[in-house]
């Protein structure tokens, strides 16, 4: 299952790498850790839905609690994770399952609950169900949505609701969200909706049953599939990614829309939160990667380095990093007074702690602060790249909070940038020096009006205690030319006769190419032979997985020379590039 570089020897474009250098070092694959299905079958790449990976820590005492999930075609698996110390035997998974007429499209494990005896893993499929089981106990818990009276389109995403144990939301490809609790059913027959709230492109709906029953929440967003979510990482607002191009944050509680921020065109694929909740980062079919201020809300910059439909991005935790600064970590008086609306249990009060005291150092309006963000991308160019979001493109923000000239001395002095020259600021959002991600005005509690209609109240479930259809790379940037405006602009238009879209184009929600910086990738490495679906961070290592359904582990600089002097015969060959 080794492989080296492409069948059959191949062009140098065409091989596959094993290891990459970058500033802190060399990350390298490891041969003996790859994980896939123990009794392989030819790869086919109609009809399949995307492989994809998620882990939960169990705590256990003898320091391997890491536990890999990953779904690949039909199949389900669980397995003790070995990361970086040691290969994993395939032929013993914890829990193997294989569906017939459905397939899994996307999984997540509890971390509030889990443990060496039992995690709650909740996974969506293909047909719409949402399944709860314990590969554990190698239990089937629940079905969701098993008559598919709820909505019959794909499950495109689940995630548990941060700091709960009973209540997770799901998307799907018609474009609704709804929000469940594992304690009630679902019912029979199809659920009756009552308005709760609405907004721009977006509206909230209670269930009106008067028994408890799933879903109690229903949201409708945008034209088109949400193809992804994310939850900040404090918990309190939900970034949304749509294939109608927009990005859409709101508060989760209140329901009300923080911001949004346009794709250059095509659909959004993928979203993800900077650790200390002050970024959002976007891919999708425009084949770039959006940065998105959520406290100015508007875009800073773009990245362009895929040759295809950007897939995943995620924030590599271990990389990010901001110089310490002598103020305590505290919580602002907003976030004081929102803490008051909705009480959250200490696993939550422990990341807005870590989450406040990032914010207050990336606040001090550039006094000597050091700011360095590391994300990570793949798509389906098969390629994987790392973008480093520095302080030269986050500082000129600040200082024109703060109306002062740092901002075009500092342009100035990086004149061998083009990207970094004085650019044009109309678009600017008004915004206080002293503000956060977390000083939104208050709005009125969804939670209140949920009580009204539902038995179930929202923050009486959060007090507890500790994509099927195949893309088209039709309109994919590398294949539009400089003669290609007017198919993109017929691209645009096409969207605009649904949305707001075309009016976007060059403003702060989506600024022009030439209006903010363009970031150029740290890495940008083919990595596999079909599409990347799977990008995530972990302390020691960074997992990939690709649609010919190999998992791969690639180990940090510093963290595989201890194997390998033990294992000199797995030593991956080839040179660091």
């Amino acid at each position: 299952m080794w492989k080296m570089a492409a069948e059959g020897g191949g062009k140098e474009s065409n091989e596959i790498k094993t290891q990459f250098s970058t500033r802190e070092g060399v990350y390298k694959l490891l041969p003996n850790s790859e994980y896939s299905r123990p009794n392989r079958v030819p790869f086919n790449s109609q009809g399949s839905s995307p492989v994809k990976v998620s882990f939960v820590n169990v705590n256990d005492q003898s320091g391997n609690g890491e536990r890999i999930c990953f779904s690949v075609g039909r199949e389900l698996y669980f397995y003790i994770y070995k990361g970086v110390r040691k290969a994993a035997d395939l032929s013993k998974p914890v829990d193997k399952r294989i569906y017939k007429g459905i397939l899994p499209t996307c999984h997540d494990s509890n971390v509030l609950t889990a443990t060496a005896e039992s995690v709650s893993l909740l996974v969506g499929f293909s047909a719409g169900q949402v399944q709860l089981i314990d590969p554990i106990k190698k239990e089937t818990s629940k079905l969701f949505n098993e008559d598919r009276v709820i909505d019959k389109s794909p499950v495109t995403c689940l995630k548990w609701v941060p700091g709960s144990e009973h209540l997770f939301l799901v998307a799907h490809s018609s474009g609704c969200l709804y929000l469940y609790n594992v304690e009630h059913t679902c019912g029979t027959t199809p659920p009756h909706y009552q308005l709760l709230k609405q907004g721009e492109s977006y509206a909230v709906h209670t269930n009106k049953s008067k028994s408890a029953r799933n879903p109690f929440l229903r949201w409708t967003v945008g034209e088109g599939a949400v193809n992804e979510f994310a939850f900040s990482p404090d918990g309190k607002f939900l970034a949304c990614a749509g294939q109608d191009g927009f990005l859409r944050v709101f508060c989760f509680d209140s329901a009300e829309l923080q911001g949004s921020m346009k794709s250059y065109f095509g659909g959004l694929l993928c979203v993800c939160w900077s650790p200390d909740g002050r970024y959002v980062v976007t891919g999708g079919e425009d084949d770039l990667v959006t940065v998105w201020s959520f406290s100015d809300s508007r875009v800073i910059a773009r990245g362009r380095g895929h040759k295809s439909w950007v897939s995943v991005v995620a924030f590599d935790h271990c990389i990010t990093s901001v110089q310490d600064c002598e103020a305590p970590a505290e919580f602002s008086a907003s976030d004081e007074d929102f803490q008051d609306q909705v009480q959250f249990n200490g696993s939550r009060e422990r990341a807005n702690s870590a989450q406040s005291r990032l914010s207050n150092r990336n606040s001090t309006d550039g006094r000597g602060v050091s700011v360095t963000y590391r994300f990570g991308s793949v798509g389906q160019d098969t390629q994987l790249c790392l973008w480093d979001l520095t302080e030269d493109i986050l500082f000129p923000l600040s200082r024109t909070r703060t109306h002062t000239n740092a901002m075009s001395a500092e342009t100035s002095s990086n004149g061998n940038n083009s990207t970094n020259s004085p650019l044009p600021r109309s678009n600017s959002l008004p915004h206080s020096s002293g503000s956060s991600p977390n000083s939104q005005k208050p709005a009125s509690s969804i939670v209140d009006s949920v009580s009204k209609f539902a038995t179930l109240a929202l923050h009486e479930a959060r007090k507890e205690p500790p994509q099927e259809k195949e893309h088209k790379r039709n309109h994919s940037m590398s294949y539009i030319s400089n003669k290609s405006s007017d198919k993109l602009n017929q691209i645009i238009g096409a969207r605009a006769a649904k949305s707001h879209a075309a009016k976007t184009l060059g403003t702060s929600s989506c600024p022009r190419m030439e209006e903010i910086p363009l970031l150029e990738p740290l890495v940008c490495k083919k990595i596999a032979h079909e599409r990347l679906t799977v990008l995530i961070f972990l302390e020691d290592c960074l997992v990939t997985a690709c649609q010919e359904g190999f998992v791969c582990t690639w180990a940090r600089p510093g963290k595989v020379g201890l194997l390998l002097s033990q294992n000199p015969a797995n030593s991956p060959s080839g040179t660091v590039v």
